[in-house]
């Protein structure tokens, strides 16, 4: 079976530094001590794939809180056969519009979402579940750079992609993402929710909403909640909290001030007492393509 990879682009996606990260994993996840994984900021999933692929992780406890994501997750894991029906006929669909009618019809799709969103009950899975999550997948492969955004409505609001070419149905990763789940629970949650899941088998890894470098680059409206520096020191003291009561083996990942302000010691303060690790990132979300250099990221874990 073809090995799981994300079913969507996502901002923040951590594909390109698995390779960097798996250096720094536990040695317990390596030689098969831990057997449970937790990811509290899902996203894209890309972490839990190749963790998946490659460790002996008997279950999984995944949450976000973006309820379309998670809602998307739920129907791959339950409903795939269902869904691959929506998506071939939406590739189908996109193929046969003209290129220059695509912007229209795009519209009348994110219009659509966006209407729908009053008549689906987000807290148990209904058929209208699985038309929903193949609009999700849809708008996610047709809008600009996979960003999911929505404005203080709860609207998701990003624009257009413009690509001549864009792979809808693929189904041969969604039946591995399937595969790939059926022993993840996976729900809409806050991340302090994993409190209660988490003992000294567990391999949590958080990928929160990453503190801005710049004014310009803050991106966290995924599901229309503020994170700023308050939510960022109230996520340090919960990390802090797992490594005092849990024993598990905690991995962060977050931007590192030093790109642009080598003074900010924002996140040692932080996370005093935690090891620090830097790892080399291209950054992604740029409208300036001059600007979309190597950063740095940082790693902070607990052992």
């Amino acid at each position: 079976m073809e090995r799981a990879k994300p079913f969507i682009k996502w901002v923040g996606g951590k594909g390109r530094l698995l390779g960097q990260f798996e250096r720094y994993y536990p040695d317990e996840l390596k030689n098969g001590a831990i057997n449970y994984y937790v990811e509290p900021f899902l996203g894209g999933g890309a972490m839990y794939f190749s963790i998946l692929g490659k460790y002996k992780i008997k279950n999984a406890y995944l949450s976000d809180l973006n309820c379309d994501l998670v809602l998307t997750y739920n129907v791959i894991q339950k409903k795939h056969d269902v869904l691959l029906d929506f998506l071939e006929q939406y590739q189908r669909l996109y193929d046969e519009t003209a290129i220059d009618k695509r912007y229209n019809f795009f519209l009348s799709f994110r219009k659509h979402f966006n209407e729908q969103r009053f008549e689906i009950n987000y807290k148990k899975l209904a058929e209208n579940w699985i038309p929903r999550a193949a609009q999700f997948i849809f708008l996610n492969k047709t809008c600009f750079n996979g960003l999911f955004r929505v404005n203080s409505k709860g609207e998701f609001n990003v624009p257009f992609g413009k690509y001549k070419t864009v792979s809808i149905f693929a189904p041969d990763n969604i039946i591995a993402v399937s595969a790939a789940l059926q022993n993840a629970e996976i729900v809409q949650a806050e991340y302090a929710n994993c409190y209660n899941k988490v003992n000294g088998k567990t391999f949590v890894y958080f990928d929160p909403p990453y503190r801005p470098l710049t004014q310009t680059s803050n991106f966290t409206a995924y599901t229309g909640a503020e994170w700023t520096d308050k939510q960022q020191m109230e996520l340090a003291a919960f990390f802090q909290k797992l490594d005092r009561e849990k024993g598990a083996k905690l991995m962060l990942s977050n931007s590192d001030p030093a790109n642009i302000h080598p003074s900010d010691t924002f996140f040692e303060k932080a996370y005093r007492g935690y090891n620090f690790f830097k790892v080399s990132a291209n950054r992604a979300v740029n409208c300036n393509a001059a600007r979309r250099g190597k950063i740095y990221e940082l790693l902070i874990t607990n052992y």
